[in-house]
Order: C-alpha cells, then structure tokens, then sequence
C-alpha cells in the first residue's frame, strides 16, 4: 500500500452484497474490495446500517471491507422472539461472520454503537484483532452502582410497552428522509438518503422502518464505569479514536480518564458531526485509517 492520502470520492461506488446464514439468523452484508485483501470489519451505530460507510469504503480500495448490518437493522433478520438486543449480544454473531469470511485475524472498525462493541470484541478476542478503529464512541453506555435498579426497571416499563407501539409511517421516502435527519444527533440530507435507502421497507399506507422495535428499549443491566474502563485496558491491538470536534465527547468531563484505560491509543479530532465518515469529512477519515492500518499491519 502506497502511503498518503486517499483521493476524494463525491458519490458512493457499487459494493457487493453478502449475506451469512447463522441459523436463527441471517445477516446482511456490503463488501468493497479483492477478496484477498487486508481484511476490515465494519460495524455501524444505533439504528444505522452496513450504508454507514458507503462514503468511507470507495476512498480504501486497498481493504477488503465487509460492514455488517448488525441483527435487526438494514437488511438482516430480527432476533427471535423473546430475545433482547443487549450489545454483547452481538459478539457471537460477528465472530460468526468473520469466521465464514475466512478471517482468523482482521482489523476492526466501529462508528457509535459499533464503536463500543468493537471495544468489547477485541477485548474478549485480542488475538483476533489486528487494530482497532473507533468513530464518535469508545465504550459502551455506563450505569453507576446505585442507578442500576432504575435501569432495570425502565427496561421492563418500556417491554411492557412495546406490544402497544407502533413503527412511523411516511408518505413518501422524501418524508422518511427528512425524518432520518432528526432521528440521531445532526446528519446531512445526503447522509441520510443512503442510510433510508437501506433501511426503509414499503408498508401498507407508505413506508416505514426495518429497524426491530426492541433495540430502542431501555438495556436492562449496563455496565459499570469500572467495568467499562477494564474492557478498555485489555484491548491489546492499537487503537485509533476519531472524534467530532465540539460533539458531545468534547463536554464529557471524564473523558480523559477513560482514554487512559486503553493500551495504546491514537486520539484525532476532526470538524464535523456524528456521521463525519458517512459526510464531507469521509476522505479525512479514510486518509487518518489508511495510515494507521499501514503502520499496523499485523500478519493478517
């Protein structure tokens, strides 16, 4: 791989479509790239899906992508009834994936709420886990000692709610488009079209969400802040965080204590919004992970 900067690509380019059976489940993938090459694993936030990183993916045609889209978002199935969607949920299923990938060792990249499962993972497996990228996240949502019965029991409010709500319906995918942009924090208009593309289906009366209802419940236990800061320490690979300059991390009194828990970790901040590799700033983002993949090449 040639070092400097990726060039800039104003529009998407095609990817393919993959899908991995998992028995109870099956899940949805984009892939960019020759199968051959330097692997990376690409894990989208809350309520996105694998179109999070049709920007970023073109502008590293030296990887071989694959982004998921995680269990009850985009196109891949729901849990099965009864089931909950607590983010380490999702460990077993991507291990899954990378193992019908072929993948022993590969690199890792996670954006929101992929960004904290990606923290997780490569804790559980560092030796699976050749570098860690982390976009506008780094841990999972915490929950103090003493708040943790209150946790629980928001979570069994909000089950005992759920049979009665029902999913928005819009008229027009314009509509649900303009609705994406308010959804999660600030996203452009282009931003969200590719996003509604993939997470849109058409409903009696217009469109409506693919997304399963159960992931905006409340979890029911959360992580400590102690717990969380272990995770972090045993996170061996080299580990890559890219923030939004004035985003909400950047009002986050005890973020500097957090980051120290990690090993080794390399902080970038960047003007922009939560979806920065998804927006303008895609080929800052892809420049910045180019880079550092190339100085970490493990032996994947």
């Amino acid at each position: 791989m040639s070092g400097g900067r990726p060039p800039a690509v104003a529009a998407p380019s095609p990817a393919e479509e993959l899908e991995f059976d998992l028995g109870t489940l099956r899940i949805a993938a984009k892939g960019w790239g020759e199968h051959d090459a330097t692997p990376l694993l690409a894990l989208h936030g809350w309520l996105d899906n694998a179109a999070s990183f049709d920007r970023l993916a073109p502008l590293l045609p030296h990887l071989r992508l694959v982004a998921l889209d995680m269990p009850g978002h985009g196109l891949s199935s729901h849990r099965p009834a009864g089931c909950r969607s607590h983010i380490w949920d999702d460990l077993p299923e991507l291990l899954q994936c990378a193992d019908q990938l072929g993948w022993q060792r590969f690199h890792l990249l996670g954006h929101s709420r992929g960004a904290g499962i990606a923290t997780l993972l490569a804790a559980a497996v560092p030796e699976r886990v050749i570098s860690l990228t982390l976009i506008e996240n780094f841990l999972p949502g915490t929950t103090e000692d003493a708040a943790a019965p209150a946790q629980l029991t928001a979570a069994l409010h909000d089950e005992a709610l759920l049979p009665g709500k029902k999913k928005p319906i819009y008229r027009s995918v314009a509509e649900a488009v303009e609705a994406r942009t308010r959804i999660i924090g600030e996203i452009s208009l282009e931003a969200a079209e590719l996003l509604t593309a993939r997470g849109l289906m058409q409903v009696e009366g217009g469109y409506s969400w693919r997304a399963d209802p159960r992931l905006r419940l409340a979890s029911m236990v959360k992580l400590t802040p102690a717990q969380a800061r272990a995770f972090a320490a045993a996170v061996a690979a080299p580990t890559l965080l890219i923030l939004a300059q004035g985003g909400r991390f950047d009002r986050m009194a005890e973020l500097d204590q957090q980051l120290d828990a990690f090993r080794r970790l390399e902080l970038h901040r960047l003007a922009g919004n939560h979806h920065l590799h998804l927006e303008r700033q895609a080929p800052e983002v892809a420049a910045l992970l180019a880079d550092f993949i190339q100085r970490h090449p493990g032996d994947g």
